[in-house]
């Protein structure tokens, strides 16, 4: 399976952090928030790795060249765009790759490997978009409606709170021909007036709103986080620590490392 990481963005609310960093190449327990992403794909099967760059490119593609994971092929792809649109231009510019089964994440968030697993393991639709569950939601949460079951009805930011079951965590799965329905939907909404200017998702949400087979998987449980202000950092930074610890921890019950 192949994943697409939309990493172009230079994540100007972090700042000065990423005054000349990339946000995805911030440091997060000893290793890249990139590179956390791969290493979790890789886990899972993952076998080929395309990142979306703009802002910082070159450095973006030093840091992919230092991670080469056996067995992952891991590609750069240059978004001319990342300065005037917003990620959807980055979908555009990837509607080549999106063939196959394949994976969207937005290259600003941070989770375990158990996420992937639980989204590969259960999602049946064409079109799945992994989701978390909270006790609120703020302006800024990508929220997600649904029917009574699993079906997506709508997603986006301003959402009438009532209707509301859900935040979509920026991780899509796409199977049969459910690539190829949102490569077509994100055709339509980048020729809108206001198309360049608007998140990838917006495809989602036109799909969805026509009734096609965009359902959720909730990973309710498991550990991810999206980095957008200093206050993420943080968490971030605990999670992170937090599987060094147990990756260190496997590695002495495995090989009796200390004993």
């Amino acid at each position: 399976m192949k994943a697409i990481v939309l990493s172009a963005g230079q994540g100007k609310r972090l700042s000065p952090l990423t005054d000349s960093r990339p946000k995805c190449l911030l440091p997060f327990g000893g290793r890249s928030l990139l590179e956390w992403q791969i290493r979790a794909l890789a886990s899972q099967g993952v076998t080929e790795v395309v990142v979306v760059v703009g802002f910082g490119a070159e450095a973006v593609e030093q840091e992919l060249a230092r991670i080469a994971l056996p067995d992952l092929r891991l590609r750069a792809l240059f978004n001319p765009f990342f300065d005037v649109a917003d990620n959807i231009g980055s979908c555009y510019v990837a509607l080549p790759e999106m063939t196959g089964d394949f994976l969207i994440l937005n290259g600003d968030t941070l989770f375990e490997p158990a996420v992937l697993e639980t989204l590969l393991a259960r999602a049946t639709a064409p079109v799945t978009v992994t989701i978390d569950r909270k006790a609120r939601y703020d302006a800024d949460d990508m929220k997600v409606c649904l029917d009574q079951g699993r079906r997506l009805c709508a997603i986006g930011k301003t959402l009438a709170a009532d209707s509301v079951n859900g935040e979509s965590i920026g991780m899509l799965l796409f199977r049969g021909d459910g690539g190829a329905r949102f490569a077509e939907s994100i055709q339509a909404v980048i020729r809108e007036t206001d198309g360049p200017r608007r998140w990838y998702l917006s495809a989602i949400d036109r799909l969805a709103r026509a009734g096609g087979a965009v359902e959720v998987v909730s990973i309710e449980g498991r550990q991810w986080g999206e980095i957008d202000y200093p206050a993420d950092l943080e968490r971030a930074r605990r999670m992170a620590e937090g599987w060094i610890a147990t990756e260190s921890a496997t590695v002495v019950t495995a090989y009796g490392v200390g004993s």
